[in-house]
């Protein structure tokens, strides 16, 4: 049994994994497509070792910025790890965001190994864009969604066919449960406007800060929500109160998609997330997996 924690960014997937983790013998694997990154903590909201409370954790932190990890690596990664920990007798539990990584991970998806890299950095949203609809005029992804149209057409010019004729990808190859949690708009956006005004207090500004020293502008960096925005303002373009409420606004849209992704691809079963008092949220899980 695998059981699979997902949702939007700031619902208390990491705490719940945890206690999940300490009722049902489990360790937790990251399916997260930052956390994978070493120094990247604050940034990424990753998994502190005070709140790991003793449990094994895997798939965080084993790269470094400059390397590019895909989600072929992830798959071949995350699989090794659901089976060792299976065959162990523990319970393997995915906790992230990335919705790809998760499908990627548990169903029969086909990936080939993209050891041919593209540096897509001085391309606009807009150029990069066009350049997929040359090469797939069929395309369904939003031109705004950078990432996809870079994997997509990173696929296709390693692969000579576009992503969407992967037509596999249907098939669960594990028994397993998945789990989101929820919480209304308003509450979500709130908790996200508020995260960011504590990872700032935490010394967001002094890990953005150190990556801009060094000149790094890798795709583990320039990708995520945060650095790119304060690597602005370094560079004199805008405001550090600019920066932050691009950080802010770009969160609330990314978790708005990230329910739109999980919606339409992964069966997942939501649970309202009770805030104030969330060892309510735990036990409504728990008893929904003891009883599936």
């Amino acid at each position: 049994m695998v059981i699979v924690i997902t949702g939007p960014t700031c619902v208390g997937k990491t705490k719940l994994s945890i206690e999940l983790a300490k009722l049902l013998n489990g360790e937790i694997i990251n399916a997260d497509s930052t956390q994978v990154y070493r120094n990247m903590n604050i940034g990424t909201a990753k998994v502190t070792e005070e709140e790991k409370c003793g449990i094994p954790h895997h798939l965080f932190d084993i790269c470094d910025v400059k390397e590019n990890y895909t989600v072929y690596d992830y798959q071949k990664d995350a699989r090794k790890w659901i089976d060792d920990i299976t065959k162990r007798g523990k319970t393997p539990i995915l906790v992230g965001g990335t919705g790809l990584y998760i499908k990627a991970a548990l169903y029969d998806y086909s990936f080939t190994n993209e050891d041919q890299t593209y540096d897509y950095t001085n391309y606009t949203n807009d150029e990069l864009y066009q350049e997929l609809i040359k090469l797939d005029p069929n395309t369904n992804i939003h031109p705004n969604n950078r990432k996809r149209v870079e994997r997509a057409l990173t696929y296709i010019r390693n692969n000579g066919v576009s992503i969407s004729s992967n037509a596999n990808g249907n098939e669960l190859l594990y028994d397993t449960i998945f789990i989101g949690l929820t919480t209304d708009r308003d509450n979500l956006y709130n908790r996200i406007n508020k995260r960011v005004d504590v990872m700032m207090q935490q010394g967001l500004l002094e890990e953005a800060k150190y990556f801009f020293d060094l000149g790094i502008k890798s795709k583990a960096i320039m990708t995520p929500i945060c650095y790119k925005e304060l690597f602005a303002y370094f560079n004199n373009e805008i405001s550090l109160d600019e920066a932050l409420d691009l950080i802010r606004q770009r969160s609330r849209k990314y978790a708005k998609r990230q329910y739109t992704w999980f919606n339409h691809q992964l069966p997942v079963t939501w649970f309202d997330v009770d805030f104030n008092d969330f060892n309510n949220t735990i036990a409504d899980v728990y008893e929904y997996i003891k009883k599936s």
